[in-house]
């Protein structure tokens, strides 16, 4: 058999899948079985933050797998507790993690964390949470019904859990908010759900009423944190500090890690909350690797630079190609084309591949853009001429 048909023989047929063979990557450059080089301008969709190949991070999974892999969470992990500090530390977040394997359960963490706080600090329980139209939260039963997109929520996976409603915007949400409201649950910038960041001052305001309403806010950073806007936290940036914050994506550069972060310590206790994977050392190790790799982009003003660099390409896609896109959305290296129509974007994906340069789609007719933070400017300038070239026949 060969590869195509081995995945489809023993691989469960969950994801639409390209049958390009990459077999080893450099930077923001993937090489296939035959040696055919590719711009990717998508790094496993936000994971793969440092790109590939990183030598600090490669030489730090090495090095800890000559040591140790991974122990239970009933012993003391050095590299988390490092880990956890060093997040806090970057973000000036006075707040404590727990450590586990994607979004989705950093997701699940936090709501465990809202639905507990809702038990035990008001005299009627709280349960409800609230999140916005056009979200994304993950893909296990919770968070799929904490994503704001009915097309998730199909009768295949009913029942579902309740206490979740969905607004259209921001504005929506003073007044959806009732005695049983315990959180809100908010994207800064919505990845799924087309790039589309929020207005800062409409953030500020609502963050500052959920906290005189003693409502938990809870931001989902999963794809705009480490660094991926600009700043450690999209939550940074937009200058206010949440009572949750889950991260996971570009974390571990590749590792699988999620983690959740939280100012109300001590919420949960002992056996309220468990990961057998979550925060071991591998990944942990890849996580305090990559923070340093990052944290030195960030302060040198390298990373400004090519968040500067990519954003003035793209815009000049966009105002040449007005007849393919309406605009450019986004921020930081979480950007996007806002194209016509869906066929445009179709046919984007199927050209971009055609001419070796890896781009995503996202709601809303997005073609969407997550290259690493470390991408170079010669990948930029020949990813977007590869870009232009599958674009120009369109």
């Amino acid at each position: 058999m060969n590869l195509e048909q081995l995945d489809k023989e023993f691989v469960l047929q969950t994801y639409a899948r390209d049958y390009t063979n990459f077999t080893h990557g450099e930077g923001s450059t993937l090489f296939d079985e035959n040696g055919v080089d590719y711009i990717d301008f998508a790094s496993g969709i936000a994971v793969n933050s440092v790109g590939h190949n990183n030598p600090t991070l490669v030489n730090a999974i090495c090095e800890q797998a000559k040591k140790i892999i991974h122990i239970s969470n009933l012993q003391v992990i050095e590299p988390q507790a490092k880990l956890a500090e060093q997040i806090c530390k970057l973000s000036n977040y006075n707040g404590a993690i727990f450590f586990a394997n994607s979004g989705a359960e950093a997701n699940e963490g936090a709501i465990k964390i809202a639905r507990k706080y809702g038990e035990t600090q008001f005299d009627k329980k709280r349960y409800k949470v609230i999140t916005l139209e056009h979200s994304f939260h993950g893909r296990t039963i919770t968070t799929v019904k904490a994503t704001g997109q009915e097309s998730f929520h199909t009768p295949s996976f009913s029942p579902y859990p309740d206490g979740f409603s969905y607004v259209n915007s921001i504005g929506d949400i003073y007044n959806s908010i009732d005695d049983e409201t315990v959180a809100v649950l908010i994207e800064l910038v919505q990845g799924e759900g087309g790039v589309q960041p929020f207005d800062k001052d409409e953030v500020q305001k609502l963050a500052s009423f959920l906290k005189e309403q003693k409502v938990l806010l809870i931001v989902d950073e999963v794809q705009t944190g480490i660094y991926r806007t600009g700043e450690m936290l999209a939550s940074n940036l937009y200058e206010i500090e949440p009572d949750i914050i889950t991260m996971a994506k570009g974390l571990g550069g590749g590792v699988p890690i999620g983690a959740v972060m939280t100012k109300h310590k001590d919420i949960l206790t002992a056996g309220d909350h468990g990961s057998t994977f979550g925060g071991n050392y591998l990944s942990t190790r890849a996580g305090l690797a990559v923070l340093e790799v990052l944290s030195d982009l960030y302060d040198s003003g390298r990373l400004h630079e090519t968040l500067l660099y990519f954003e003035t390409k793209l815009k000049d896609i966009a105002n040449r190609y007005s007849n393919l896109f309406d605009k450019e959305v986004g921020l930081g290296l979480m950007r996007g084309l806002r194209a016509k129509d869906a066929d445009i974007v179709s046919s984007v994906m199927k050209n971009s591949m055609a001419q070796r340069v890896i781009v995503l789609k996202a709601g809303r007719n997005t073609v969407r853009f997550l290259p690493s933070l470390t991408i170079t400017k010669e990948e930029i300038d020949e990813g977007f001429k590869r870009f232009e070239k599958a674009i120009s026949t369109i």
